[in-house]
């Protein structure tokens, strides 16, 4: 999706106007016919209004405005996802966004709706280009808009494009080696640096969350190493992103349904989600020092696999009685996390498809997250979520929760029962850590069975944006 900023309209070029019931429709310079009809619709609140002409089709869009920006936003998002209707139906390749309404970045969120909801993916179809949408590209023409700033959407729609392929890509195309190919080929592209750990590296760190749940497989694990590191970082400690990693999971000796394996190809999306922001943060050029890390296999009931009871030495020495190993993403991550202190990192977030608890207890219209960094930190990430509507909803890590990962004979056990899952999944977590940090769970809105709007149905990319957004912010709160 081509996203540009346009300094005139042409005689060919196919509109949509963003109007309410305040703007001077004179400007637009249609006929005086077609201004009446448009002035009774408003008046009316018809949110949409089609008005064909020989040379164009000029389509009004009409959002009320809420005291809530934020809320403001995600209309104008959400009215550029379902005017993809008339676009598709009319196979138009492309089209205009004027803005006369009095909300001033309507047009922006409009176009970023539209280039999100557009999103297909159809390569493994056998007639896959007679299936692709015409549609491929978006003209801003807006006065209050800069390029800089339709520069920057043109970005996150790309690392929202990557994340959501990768998500949506089988396991028998995508295993952990693959995913490291990909995000080498991705640092290439987008100007940031890798470097993939093999097997015997990862064996020589002594990563044993990560070595335990490759036991099952016949594809060795990678761990990933990202650094974007401008010349002009304004941050003296880097910030840490960590990914889940898991190509695909079986549940491992602890065997999933097969209803709830079928999609299980999406339990790498925190590894891609992570990728996305630090790519979007280097297209952008953020002034800051970031770093990501990706530890990556699969999990599966073959070979040697870990069984439930084993005992696991972990990247910093602890033991872990491991109990489920269905709950492996916790294994792998606690690794990283440990590897992270190295870094001695201002910040550490790590995002992970980790618990259905998560998505029982806020479904599928937030992000369970909790942490130790600081009231701030956890105030700019929620204030970020609003932003681009990728809300998040704080849990608790008390220390009684803590309690239930007891283990008689290690030092902790990698399950803690049947209640708060999420929360006790967070306390294994913390157990790696000795810095301020934040864990996302997107296990909810990762990947959807249903249609979401402008968030599409399957992959998501939930979570890739509103990490930009925060780098963004942080970079521009630091400087």
């Amino acid at each position: 999706m081509k996203i540009t900023l346009s300094r005139k309209v042409l005689q060919k070029d196919h509109s949509i106007i963003l109007a309410n019931k305040d703007s001077d429709l004179n400007a637009i310079g249609l006929p005086e016919e077609y201004i009446d009809i448009i002035k009774n619709q408003l008046k009316k609140d018809i949110k949409q209004i089609v008005i064909p002409s020989p040379a164009q089709i000029i389509y009004f869009v009409s959002v009320d405005e809420s005291k809530e920006i934020y809320k403001t936003a995600e209309s104008f998002r959400k009215a550029g996802n379902k005017a993809l209707g008339i676009i598709h139906k009319h196979k138009l390749a492309g089209i205009t966004i004027r803005n006369i309404s009095s909300f001033k970045k309507a047009a922006l969120f409009f176009a970023e709706g539209m280039a999100l909801g557009n999103y297909q993916f159809i390569r493994y179809k056998k007639d896959a280009a007679k299936e692709s949408f015409v549609f491929n590209e978006i003209k801003i023409l807006d006065q209050n808009i800069t390029e800089e700033e339709v520069n920057k959407l043109q970005a996150i729609v790309d690392s929202v494009y990557m994340v959501r392929d990768w998500v949506n890509t089988p396991a028998n195309y995508l295993n952990a080696t693959d995913l490291a190919d990909a995000i080498v080929h991705a640092s290439k592209e987008s100007g940031f640096k890798t470097e993939v750990f093999n097997k015997t590296k990862i064996a020589a760190l002594k990563m044993g969350g990560l070595l335990a749940v490759n036991q099952g497989s016949v594809d060795p694990p990678t761990f990933i190493i990202m650094e974007y590191k401008p010349k002009n970082a304004i941050n003296k400690k880097p910030i840490i992103l960590i990914g889940k990693g898991v190509v695909y999971d079986t549940g491992g000796l602890s065997l999933k349904p097969t209803t709830s394996m079928d999609y299980m190809k999406c339990d790498m999306a925190g590894a891609a989600t992570i990728t996305g922001a630090i790519s979007c943060a280097a297209k952008t050029k953020l002034p800051l020092h970031v770093i990501g890390l990706v530890p990556a296999t699969d999990n599966r009931p073959g070979l040697n696999a870990f069984a439930p009871g084993d005992v696991i030495t972990m990247h910093n020495g602890m033991t872990v009685e491991m109990l489920n190993s269905d709950a492996e993403g916790r294994m792998i991550l606690g690794d990283a996390l440990s590897f992270a202190r190295q870094y001695k990192p201002e910040l550490v977030i790590d995002v992970a498809t980790l618990t259905g608890a998560a998505h029982r207890a806020v479904g599928d219209h937030a992000i369970v997250y909790m942490g130790t960094a600081s009231e701030q930190v956890k105030e700019d990430l929620e204030d970020c979520g609003m932003q681009v509507y990728e809300r998040l909803v704080e849990f608790p890590l008390w220390d009684e929760y803590g309690e239930m990962l007891k283990s008689d004979i290690a030092d902790i056990k990698n399950v803690g029962g049947a209640l708060a899952g999420a929360i006790t999944a967070g306390k294994f977590l913390e157990r790696f850590t000795d810095y301020p940090w934040i864990h996302f769970d997107i296990a909810g809105v990762a990947y959807f069975q249903t249609s979401m709007g402008y968030k599409g149905k399957n992959a998501s990319a939930i979570g890739m944006r509103l990490l930009y957004r925060f780098l963004e912010k942080r970079s521009q709160q630091n400087s």
